[in-house]
């Protein structure tokens, strides 16, 4: 049985109150500091629904006695760290990620902020203008207003109905006095802890902060009211009309503290109702009765009252379809009981994803500052997986008699204006705004969305590039040129951009793949002429500062070393590699370590050059925006930008695959990995689509495969298949995770399957469900701008024209499954493929 670690915490308490907890990691070079204060929105009293703490966070690092404020990110950078702060119901906490040498200096950086802050007036106008845009962001996004519509609705005394951000009539009356004197009465020794985990010394944290704070003496604290919430005694109901065209449903149950002796089982609970694919939620929901997009489950207990709640995204005809049978599988499972292996697998469930949180140094710090604010206990994640090891199908049965009763429910459905019932929202026509396109003189082309539904702007230029682009020797150069632009322009340096795109509430950000590059921005309707005019100065006015592209050689090459320790990773490195022998597609998508050690600088301007022209990239952008305006911005921000040729027309074909090859290879890992690829189509090729559906179909936990290799033999942990299409012929990949001692066994099972596939092809309820889910997967997908924007742009980059969306549904209905079955054969039938294996070593 898999047990809980028990690290050793060293803790100290100086006089004045200050709490310390270490742990120490030599693992790896690397340290977590973090700074905890309880000063969270339920504990701001008098400015209680104001959001203070949240403001103070984001004035606590503009400036101290002793540094300006740009010197404490300046100096974190410095170190190779990465600083961040955020506020919750009951804390604010202050972390600095950083390289094991710089641990003393972020322990300087953040006592100094605790304690020295100056929270500079200048400063708190402007955070203030950030805080307001949150607020607008917040506003628009419907999973934001629907949670903080749940926890007003389920908390009538509790200050948990506030909104840490706070309600904004309230925040704006908020003085730079008022925040200093919550600052001078909340940020005091007694009222802090720090938690410090990774290579350190214990002895020298300890030394360190006990000569920092010495003085400080402890001060009072002024006590805060926080109300008890009392026992709700009847059903509460909202429903919401808000600009949407999905609905959301909320449906929670008010249940104990993290303390309480019932917790362990309604966490297990969550899991068994909506912890993944194989909850039964989703498998009755969404996969059998296909009532919802998506749904979940989960408990949240925080120090003192919580929630467990269950969500869906559905089209709003069937809410109260979706009410019924969510409470019809509560029914059942409280009728029929749940199982012991049902209980089990949960209860790994659990165990995995608390082990998983402590991988890294933040992770632990966040474990140990969690245990230590909630519970006084370094260790009770420990004890709270052994008790969670205890509770028994009974204990989930008691849980759910006592807490799920219809008159502890409050039920919140976020669904379009005018949806209030199904055969109004199927009556309600819905114009679909089209999309504008523009040729501008130097052959960059513009595709541009008018939607106001929101005001939000969302926008993507998409380059040609990738592995298509690169050679062995300069593998990996796309992808950090990409990461590369954002730090520095002639006119701009990176904390410049950074500091003007967050000043808007919005995000800059780029990003590469097998087959391009992109930046993308997002905006607030009115600032997206900013966000054009950054998006063009990076572009066009790079200079690749040679202290940045160090530290993102070091970034890139660390990942390559991440992968190279997951199998996964490892055995589709393989399967690439012989599928696609001396092809670019065969190459690694972040290089190799000897490739990215030998990137200079000025191959990185140069293959910008090469890559950033007019013919060869595609600019969208969507949201709340008129179309001709737009494109004057564009026209004007990327006059310069020279029109160069289009890359790779045509892509270089792959060799063909005149045999079968098997690769292997080990690995310090207790699971093995089988993989078997194949070549596949490009996505000119009709063959394409029929590709994708064999692909859904074999993906899920319905598929064959997951069925039979994994439920019915038991000889996998997981199983599926990928498929990725490219410029030129991509790949197809069948794959499962196993025990090494099962591989042959498994091995054999899973060309079996693939056999069977080859010669029959799916069936009519595999080909049906297949189809269902790619259409519903592009609707939902395209209700986000900016996921929307960018799959238009590349369509358009690629030839396939930016309305290959509105194609699908089309081509799909006249795809038959005999056309499906072809392709299987065509693709899978004594076909050459490659067979890779990672087994431990």
């Amino acid at each position: 049985m898999v047990t809980f670690p028990t690290p050793h915490i060293h803790r100290w308490s100086l006089p004045n109150g200050l709490g310390t907890l270490v742990q120490e990691d030599h693992s790896a070079p690397v340290a977590s500091v973090q700074a905890w204060c309880e000063a969270g929105s339920i504990l701001e009293g008098e400015h209680s629904g104001a959001g203070i703490s949240h403001l103070l966070e984001h004035l606590l690092f503009k400036g101290t006695e002793k540094r300006g404020p740009n010197e404490i990110a300046q100096a974190v950078q410095d170190l190779g760290g990465y600083i961040n702060a955020y506020t919750s119901f009951d804390r604010t906490v202050y972390w600095i990620d950083t390289p094991a040498k710089g641990a003393a200096t972020a322990i300087d950086i953040l006592a100094d902020a605790m304690m020295n802050s100056t929270l500079p007036p200048e400063e708190f106008a402007k955070e203030q203008e950030v805080i307001r845009r949150e607020f607008a962001m917040g506003a628009d996004d419907p999973d934001r207003v629907a949670s903080k519509l749940l926890f007003a609705t389920a908390f009538r005394e509790h200050p948990y109905r506030y909104p840490v951000i706070g309600h904004l009539d309230l925040f704006n009356r908020l003085t730079r006095d008022d925040v200093w004197a919550y600052y001078k009465a909340r940020y005091v020794p007694n009222n802090l802890f720090f938690v410090i985990t990774g290579a350190v010394d214990a002895r020298q944290v300890y030394e360190q902060l006990a000569a920092f704070f010495a003085p400080y003496p402890r001060q009072p604290l002024p006590p805060v009211y926080i109300p008890r919430e009392p026992a709700q005694w009847g059903r509460r109901e909202v429903l919401h009309p808000f600009p949407t065209e999905l609905t959301r449903l909320e449906m929670a149950w008010r249940v104990p503290e993290l303390t309480h002796p019932d917790t362990p089982a309604l966490d297990l609970l969550a899991i068994l109702l909506g912890g993944g694919r194989s909850s039964r939620l989703y498998r009755a929901l969404r996969e059998k009765a296909g009532l919802v997009h998506s749904i979940g489950a989960w408990c949240y207990t925080p120090a003192q009252s919580g929630l467990f709640g269950v969500e869906a995204l559905l089209d709003p005809p069937r809410r109260a379809e979706v009410e019924a049978a969510i409470a019809h599988e509560l029914r059942e499972l409280r009728e029929t009981g749940v199982g012991g292996s049902e209980l089990a697998k949960a209860k790994k469930q659990a165990l995995a994803g608390q082990l998983g949180a402590l991988t890294t140094t933040r992770g632990m710090a966040a474990d140990l500052g969690g245990n230590w604010l909630l519970a006084r206990n370094p260790h009770f994640t420990r004890d709270y997986l052994a008790a969670l090891q205890l509770v028994t199908p009974a204990d989930v049965a008691r849980v759910l008699e006592t807490y799920f009763e219809d008159r502890n429910l409050t039920l919140i459905a976020l669904h379009p204006a005018g949806a209030e019932t199904a055969a109004e929202a199927e009556s309600a026509a819905v114009a679909e705004p089209p999309i504008h396109r523009f040729t501008l003189a130097n052959g960059l082309r513009l595709l541009v969305r008018e939607d106001p539904r929101l005001p939000l702007v969302s926008g993507v230029a998409c380059f040609k590039a990738g592995l298509l682009a690169e050679s062995e020797e300069a593998n990996g150069i796309t992808r950090l040129m990409a990461r590369t632009l954002l730090k520095g322009t002639t006119t701009r340096s990176a904390e410049q951009i950074a500091e003007e795109i967050e000043t808007l509430g919005g995000a800059l950000g780029a990003d590469a793949g097998n087959n391009s590059f992109n930046i993308a921005f997002r905006t607030m309707a009115p600032d997206v002429a900013t966000g054009i005019a950054l998006m063009a100065d990076v572009l066009l006015h790079p200079t690749f500062p040679e202290a940045a592209v160090a530290r993102e050689k070091e970034v890139q090459l660390a990942s390559l070393k991440a992968e190279e320790e997951e199998p996964t990773s490892v055995a589709r490195n393989l399967v690439r590699s012989a599928l696609y022998a001396g092809h670019p597609y065969g190459l690694r998508s972040g290089g190799t370590p000897e490739s990215v050690s030998g990137v200079t600088r000025e191959a990185l301007a140069a293959f910008h050059q090469r890559t950033t022209t007019g013919r060869n990239g595609v600019i969208a952008i969507f949201g709340d925006v008129c179309a001709q305006t737009v494109r004057a911005q564009v026209e004007a921000a990327f006059a310069e930008l020279p029109a160069g040729e289009p890359l790779f027309e045509p892509a270089p074909q792959p060799p063909v695959l005149e045999q079968s090859v098997e690769v292997e290879a080990t690995l310090d890992k207790t699971q093995a990995i089988l993989m078997v690829g194949f070549r596949g189509a490009s996505i000119y090729e009709p063959e394409r689509l029929a590709l994708e559906i064999i692909d859904e179909a074999c993906s899920d936990l319905g598929s064959r495969f997951f069925i039979r290799i994994r439920e019915k033999l038991g000889l996998a942990y997981f199983v599926g298949s990928s498929m990725v299409p490219g410029l030129a012929p991509g790949s197809f990949t069948f794959y499962l995770g196993t025990d090494p001692a099962k591989l042959e066994a498994v091995k054999a099972e899973l060309l079996d399957e693939i056999r069977l596939l080859a010669e029959g092809g799916l069936s009519e309820e595999e080909f049906r469900r297949a189809k269902e889910k790619l259409l519903g997967q592009q609707a939902l997908r395209n209700q986000s701008n900016g996921a929307f924007a960018h799959t238009c742009a590349l369509d358009e980059l690629y030839g396939l024209g930016f309305d290959e969306y509105r194609r699908l549904p089309e081509q799909m209905a006249a795809l038959t499954r005999e056309e499906v079955a072809a392709v299987a054969r065509r693709y899978f039938h004594e076909t050459p493929q490659v067979l890779a294996v990672v087994r431990p070593g």
